[in-house]
């Protein structure tokens, strides 16, 4: 049987053009995809040993329905949500779910919103908030009710007026029992048993505790017979760690930091740093520093690698990468991510870091 042929030519020419625009088309479209994977930039690597990070892009920013000004504390509830502190009065309590997408927002009480600590009371999750323009500390549920709260502890006689009562975090204890720090006022630790009712005071300027000193901080309870209160001393550059009732037992110097917050989290201690020379230049940029159980430094994510001398002591530390602006606070999730929010850093919502 005879086949007509088409003026395109032979079967066999018909086939090999065929192969040919395949193989165009397939090595055009290789070369838009690798055009663009040339115009996104590459995300810089931060951190150094094993505690590496790098920034996911995007994650966290809200639109203008949900603002934000200075991002002050973080937490983390059981259902993994990053629950966000911010003294924006239209929603200082913002929530996210996992991805960077608000579940829900509450909160125009607190002007001076600064500290934020979740426990779990009873198998129920709680907030504590403290505010620095109202003078007090409040307890509340995930999504808002007030339960309870503490003003200026008067009956102690170390205060004139509430004012001089500026209360920035509050750690608490295994039993229940909680103690306020109050960073921005006259430096006293007061401490409330587990039913809210006051029990002692301790520190301030008679208990040797400098001004500008206890910020954050955190109840370190690896030895559950001998639990101690971890202070992120601030602008002292050190953490300090006391006796439940005040005694000074160990002091980290951290040259070159500003620890304003410190968090646990699987055998490490994570350290949000303000700047590197604050208050002397507050254009000065921070960074986050991995502590190991020996507090000592083991990385430092968009900061200086740490260094040691011969002496043991740790060498200036440093602010690289441009990553950061003022770390305030900073959480870690089950995969080892970083959650990073920020004071004074153009109403920034937090930053995602994963690790790699």
């Amino acid at each position: 049987m005879l086949r007509t042929l088409s003026q395109s030519g032979t079967p066999s020419s018909v086939a090999s053009r065929r192969r040919f625009l395949r193989a165009v088309v397939l090595a055009t479209a290789t070369g838009v995809a690798a055009k663009r994977a040339c115009a996104q930039p590459a995300r810089p690597i931060l951190g150094q040993g094993s505690f590496r990070y790098r920034v996911v892009p995007d994650w966290g920013i809200l639109g203008s329905d949900t603002p934000v000004k200075d991002c002050h504390g973080l937490a983390r509830d059981r259902e993994g949500h990053i629950i966000l502190l911010t003294n924006h009065a239209a929603n200082n309590v913002i929530v996210y779910d996992r991805r960077g997408r608000l579940v829900h927002k509450w909160g125009t009480q607190f002007p001076g919103a600064h500290g934020l600590s979740l426990v779990t009371e009873g198998g129920r999750e709680r907030l504590f908030i403290t505010c620095l323009a109202t003078n007090r500390v409040v307890k509340a549920t995930l999504d808002g009710r007030i339960l309870e709260e503490w003003g200026w502890p008067e009956a102690t006689g170390k205060y004139e007026k509430k004012e001089q009562y500026r209360p920035s975090w509050t750690l608490h204890l295994p039993n229940g029992e909680f103690v306020v720090l109050d960073g921005y006022g006259r430096d006293y630790f007061t401490q409330y048993g587990a039913d809210g009712k006051f029990r002692r005071i301790f520190g301030g300027a008679e208990g040797g505790i400098v001004h500008w000193g206890p910020h954050g901080g955190m109840v370190d309870a690896r030895d559950p017979a001998n639990p101690s209160l971890l202070i992120a001393m601030s602008d002292q550059q050190y953490l300090l760690r006391l006796s439940l009732d005040g005694r000074k037992l160990q002091q980290v110097d951290l040259p070159g930091g500003n620890p304003r917050q410190i968090r646990r989290h699987d055998g490490h201690f994570f350290v949000a740093h303000l700047a590197d020379n604050w208050p002397k230049d507050r254009a000065s940029r921070g960074f986050v520093s991995v502590l190991d159980a020996n507090l000592r430094v083991v990385s430092n994510i968009a900061g200086s690698s740490p260094e040691y001398g011969d002496d043991g002591r740790l060498r200036p530390m440093r602010n690289e990468g441009g990553v950061f602006t003022h770390p305030h606070d900073v959480i870690v999730d089950d995969e080892g991510s970083l959650y990073v929010a920020q004071f004074a850093s153009g109403q920034t919502y937090p930053i995602k870091l994963e690790r790699v």
